[in-house]
């Protein structure tokens, strides 16, 4: 554990600085909140929808997917996430179809833009240029252009906070600056007093989080209502990340299935460590089955570190918990001894479907 507080050691095993681009996260929602107000959104986009779509994948469409969990309970028409080469068949004329690729060469939404595109939705892109943005401009669609240069993943807050800020001026949600504002300020200080990599380890609960789940295999859980996007996160984070397989699953709906599995293989079992994600806002059943499930799987004797949220708006909440587990991801990183950026499985896998 001792490497995680020393700099020197970790940026020897950082060599393309994620830690930078973890730590500039509150000023990039800054700078994407901007991007979303200045947006210039045609009027007819402005209102009439049936259903809102967005399709993307990985760090595109993880951004969405939080701000679908966010404002499930306000939206009055359906906010759906889809990661797929296609749409269902629902989407009409009536839709608003967001497509989201941070590269903008994605190649399933660009065949589900196409697909959009002919079924006659309204559509905006979302993406820092590549061929979204040149089919989109040729079809005389909306293009919010975000800054280039990051990994997919890296650019959640233009992902989410410029889409947030489009719901809005859409009508879809009411204006949300001072939750956007409130969660800003939340992140920043959680960097520099309590989780970023200039808090010592004893202080600091995302090293401590790391640090248990060195050498084990994690299992995430949180709530339905708004932490299912969250604990989808902190899965993708740890294998593009810490390079680590996990699972997932949430509540209740882990409780009609997955509980029963805690017994077999014993062997393996001993390896597995719990992390339960938890919010003031889940439903008062939920957290009661949390805290039985939690005294269920210690009973087996396999651990169980709860995350509580923190700050006062359920925007703010939602990205505490995204922010201690992109730094968890980090410090398992350093730990398993490994550069976080680079994906090069994701790489060769484009390459090979590139030469069909």
């Amino acid at each position: 554990m001792e490497i995680l507080d020393s700099l020197k050691a970790v940026k020897k095993c950082d060599k393309s600085d994620m830690l930078k681009l973890i730590e500039s996260f509150p000023e990039q929602c800054r700078r994407a909140k901007s991007i979303g107000m200045k947006f210039d959104l045609p009027g007819p986009f402005r209102s009439g929808y049936e259903n809102v779509i967005c399709t993307g994948l990985g760090g595109s469409a993880i951004g969405a997917d939080l701000v679908r969990s966010y404002i499930a309970d306000e939206a009055p028409a359906p906010l759906l996430v889809s990661r797929n080469y296609t749409l269902p068949k629902f989407v009409s004329a009536r839709s608003l179809v967001i497509a989201s690729s941070y590269s903008g060469n994605t190649e399933e939404t660009l065949s589900a833009y196409k697909d959009a595109r002919s079924k006659k939705a309204r559509i905006v892109a979302i993406t820092s240029g590549g061929e979204l943005q040149k089919i989109a401009e040729q079809d005389g669609y909306p293009v919010l252009i975000i800054p280039k240069g990051l990994p997919p993943r890296c650019a959640l807050g233009y992902s989410s906070f410029s889409l947030l800020v489009l719901l809005s001026r859409i009508g879809l949600i009411k204006d949300k600056s001072k939750d956007i504002d409130e969660t800003i300020d939340l992140l920043a200080k959680l960097n520099n007093k309590k989780i970023g990599a200039g808090v010592p380890t004893k202080d600091n609960l995302a090293k401590r989080i790391a640090g248990g789940l060195y050498l084990k295999f994690p299992v995430i859980y949180g709530g339905q209502d708004h932490i299912d996007s969250v604990v989808t996160r902190w899965r993708g984070q740890m294998a593009e990340n810490a390079k680590a397989l996990s699972s997932s699953h949430v509540f209740p709906e882990m409780n009609h299935n997955e509980i029963v599995g805690w017994e077999h293989p014993e062997r393996i079992l001993k390896d597995f460590v719990v992390v339960m994600l938890r919010d003031s806002a889940d439903h008062p059943r939920t957290a009661m089955r949390m805290d039985i499930t939690k005294k269920i799987i210690e009973k087996e004797k396999i651990r169980v570190i709860e995350v509580d949220s923190c700050g006062k708006g359920l925007l703010a909440r939602i990205f505490s918990l995204v922010y201690m587990g992109d730094f968890t991801s980090f410090y398992l990183a350093i730990l398993n001894k490994t550069d976080p950026t680079p994906v090069d499985r994701v790489t060769y896998l484009k390459g090979e479907l590139a030469k069909a």
